[in-house]
């Protein structure tokens, strides 16, 4: 880990959590805490370091994924999603912007509609599942395409958190996100929404992105330079419009 990012676990009922925080505290900013995509966390830290120019942010590692601890056994997305929203109360921050990026949007969503109230504004960067690629085989032909676009720097951050998760738990992981439907929670949102999508992404498509923008009762729309992990090739891209909506509520 670089020196200025600080390292804590804190005890859910799903099991430990890790966490990685940047950046200091801004009198009327909210707080950033970012939920990664399936299996991974480490592509995600330069990205949340980038958000640590402006506030405090976090980034969370879902229990049994990256460094977090076991769970007692494997979770469903409401279940990370309470993880997330007992790792939210646990910390004490009173206002936070909640990232979630790619299969991390299912559990940010779910954790916003719930609600927990110091859960001010969502945001969900490349969000799955696209009605389009919801079945295995589908998700995976997408996941090909997109892969291609991605450089070959991403596979060597994922790979040793894919190691440590084990086959078996990221297959029972996609199979519960593929039957986790984001745009039947999406309305249920009763803060502002952000979608980003990235321009080259062929797991979500621009058309179901916007499409999210407007079940939100409070809904906006940003397209971002990139394949589906935008933010590791431009990890200060999605800076300013998520600075943008944390200012907001100021």
């Amino acid at each position: 880990m670089p020196p200025d990012v600080e390292l804590s676990h804190r005890p859910t009922r799903w099991g430990v959590m890790r966490s990685r925080t940047v950046g200091e505290p801004r009198d009327g900013v909210p707080e950033v805490v970012a939920v990664p995509g399936l299996a991974v966390a480490n592509y995600l830290e330069p990205a949340v370091c980038a958000l640590g120019a402006w506030t405090r942010a976090h980034l969370v590692e879902l229990p049994g994924f990256s460094g977090s601890g076991e769970p007692p056994h494997p979770l469903d997305v409401p279940q990370f999603a309470d993880a997330v929203g007992q790792w939210l109360t646990a910390s004490g921050i009173d206002r936070v912007v909640l990232v979630g990026h790619s299969s991390g949007t299912q559990v940010a969503a779910r954790v916003a509609a719930s609600p927990v109230p110091s859960v001010r504004a969502v945001v969900l960067a490349s969000p799955t599942m696209d009605p389009r690629f919801r079945s295995m085989r589908r998700v995976l032909l997408a996941w090909r395409r997109n892969h291609a676009l991605e450089p070959p720097s991403l596979d060597e951050q994922h790979t040793p958190e894919r190691q440590r998760a084990g086959l078996r738990r990221v297959r029972h992981a996609l199979r519960v996100h593929l039957a986790d439907p984001l745009e039947d929670v999406v309305p249920q949102i009763r803060v502002p929404v952000l979608v980003l999508y990235g321009d080259q992404d062929r797991l979500c498509t621009e058309e179901w992105a916007r499409q999210l923008s407007r079940l939100a009762p409070d809904g906006r729309f940003c397209t971002m330079p990139g394949a589906h992990s935008f933010m590791w090739t431009a990890p200060h891209a999605w800076s300013e419009p998520i600075e943008g909506l944390a200012r907001e509520l100021s």
